[in-house]
């Protein structure tokens, strides 16, 4: 027999000063003491809206208009598989306060790291915080279009970037990708280099592990403070992506791609079922542009990585 699902609705609540409310999980319940988004399940004919609305007064006491949608997040336990839709409130009337006991935290964004939090919420922090896009890069052609079109990617406002050189010779690879780093520095780019632990060691820089290195690794294989992502296909990458302590994941391939002709994408549903088992933010990747982003927000993604879909000039 299938595991119910139950769906669960969850607001984004900010004050003036930008803070976030949280609520805390009261004793006697499922994961109490972790600290949620607040909200509550989705009654028999009532729309998502109309259950956030009503569980926001309940708990809070507060009255809310409903706003956009940041994420719906799929996580399966044992015995169901929850949805956690979670959006952001646009505004509200009235002094919050733990009508039903709970306690209550007013905090700012890049502190909401700090909390224990469920394993579902997990993934909204990311998508609150972190970029909804990741660039792969192509291999260069011309070194200098390479770096003209990294630099109009930056401009457009391109935040987390891989840098992929595969079968460079090394001299051309250190300097393309020496330039690369400083082009992502000055924009305040979040950069990995791929498949290189020890020239990420040294440069103090991020570093991707593509799935066959993400399956050699044993531990952790660059600093707590250095960033570290992967490329997962499956759950047990996925799970070993999160026991190394990767800060995020790219899973795919979605949909076929030119890069990998003959290959049928994943899905959208295959990727849900994958990002139901892990609490990693996860970017959607295969055949995928910046329209596709809100796409994958509503199937649990942090948003898309993509080669073409964001390279300037290419073809998606």
């Amino acid at each position: 027999m299938p595991a119910a699902t139950v769906h669960v609705m969850a607001g984004v609540i900010t004050d003036k000063r930008g803070r976030v409310l949280l609520a805390r999980r009261g004793a006697g319940r499922e994961l109490a003491g972790l600290w949620e988004f607040p909200g509550g399940k989705v009654e028999a004919g009532e729309s998502p809206e109309a259950a956030l609305a009503r569980e926001l007064a309940e708990e809070l006491g507060i009255e809310v208009e409903v706003g956009a949608p940041v994420m719906v997040v799929p996580h399966r336990t044992p015995s169901r598989l929850l949805r956690l839709d979670v959006r952001r409130i646009h505004s509200w009337r009235g002094t919050p306060k733990g009508c039903e006991g709970q306690g209550l935290a007013w905090v700012q964004p890049e502190k909401l790291g700090r909390y224990d939090m469920p394993a579902p919420d997990l993934p909204v922090v990311a998508a609150l915080l972190q970029p909804d896009h990741c660039l792969v890069t192509p291999l260069p052609v011309d070194d200098v279009a390479w770096l003209a079109a990294l630099q109009a990617a930056l401009d457009g406002g391109v935040r987390r970037v891989q840098l992929r050189l595969p079968g460079l010779e090394p001299a051309r690879r250190d300097a393309l990708r020496a330039q690369a780093l400083a082009c992502c520095s000055a924009a305040g780019a979040q950069a990995f280099v791929n498949g290189d632990p020890a020239f990420a060691r040294e440069a103090g820089v991020g570093l991707h592990l593509p799935s066959a290195m993400l399956r050699m690794c044993r531990e952790r294989p660059v600093g707590a403070d250095q960033p570290l992502s992967a490329s997962c296909h499956d759950e047990a990458e996925l799970e070993h992506a999160q026991a190394l302590g990767c800060d995020f994941a790219i899973l795919g391939p979605v949909r076929p791609t030119a890069s990998h002709p003959g290959q049928p994408g994943i899905g959208w549903d295959r990727f849900e079922q994958l990002r139901a088992r892990s609490s990693l933010p996860l970017y959607a990747i295969g055949g995928l542009a910046p329209d596709d982003v809100a796409t994958a927000r509503g199937h649990g993604a942090q948003g898309i990585a993509a080669i073409r879909g964001l390279w300037p000039g290419a073809q998606a």
